[in-house]
């Protein structure tokens, strides 16, 4: 039995609202159960140096917890003069994620900027910050289009895909999916998994926490997520209908 007494393949309650944010271009609240992160976009008409008179855009990201998303006040980074390993390690896995939904050609010279700040944390930070970035960067875009700021030939190609991402792992000997921190904490093996609205893979990160997995738990898993990032692409779909 699950500590949420979910069935193996079961999602957390899921929620995605789009348009949170006054000011910024795209926003999105993303809720996987008691994890909240708040999402937001921003189009900024400057580049990285090192991508100027290239003719395409970048779409990167930034993420970090807020002092008490988690049980105990975790000291805020700025306060500590730089960013640790694992922001750093997250933020470039959301920039990664979100570059392969977007045609950087058809953007332009633009840059998009994913802020993805977590409220509270109850595992998979990671997989709901980038399920909630692709509505964030979707709205960000329609906001482009609606100002002709796209050739008409490319606008309907600037987002190619969806793009969303869950975690599964092996929780007392069973594979399940959507791990939330009570099973996230015990679990033998966990994994994310980032896929296209397709199902095609953008990346895998897998730990064996406790004991070693086989390649048949890897499939199991893998077929998990698939599942699962089929039914949070629905609720992306329906977020920005």
């Amino acid at each position: 039995m699950r500590p949420s007494r979910r069935a193996p393949d079961e999602l957390r309650a899921v929620s995605l609202e789009r348009g949170v944010v006054k000011y910024a271009e795209g926003s999105c609240m993303v809720k996987f159960g008691d994890t909240h992160v708040l999402v937001t976009a921003t189009l900024e008409e400057r580049l990285p140096p090192w991508l100027k008179g290239q003719g395409r855009g970048w779409v990167t990201a930034e993420y970090g917890m807020l002092p008490r998303a988690t049980l105990e006040r975790t000291r805020r980074e700025a306060a500590a003069g730089k960013q640790g390993g694992r922001t750093v390690e997250i933020q470039r896995l959301i920039g990664r994620s979100l570059r392969a939904a977007v045609d950087l050609e058809a953007l332009g010279e633009r840059q998009i900027t994913i802020d993805c700040d977590v409220i509270q944390a109850d595992g998979g930070t990671r997989t709901a910050s980038i399920t909630g970035a692709w509505v964030a960067l979707a709205d960000c875009i329609a906001w482009m289009k609606s100002r002709n700021m796209f050739k008409k030939d490319t606008a309907d190609k600037v987002l190619r895909t969806n793009i969303a991402a869950i975690s599964c792992g092996i929780y007392q000997g069973t594979p399940v999916l959507d791990l939330d921190y009570a099973e996230d904490s015990e679990a033998d093996t966990d994994a994310n998994f980032v896929m296209t609205g397709d199902g095609r893979i953008i990346e895998i990160q897998g730990t064996a926490e406790k004991e070693p997995f086989t390649q048949d738990e890897l499939m199991k898993l893998m077929a998990l997520a698939q599942q699962g990032v089929g039914k949070l692409v629905d609720l992306q779909k329906m977020a920005v209908a």
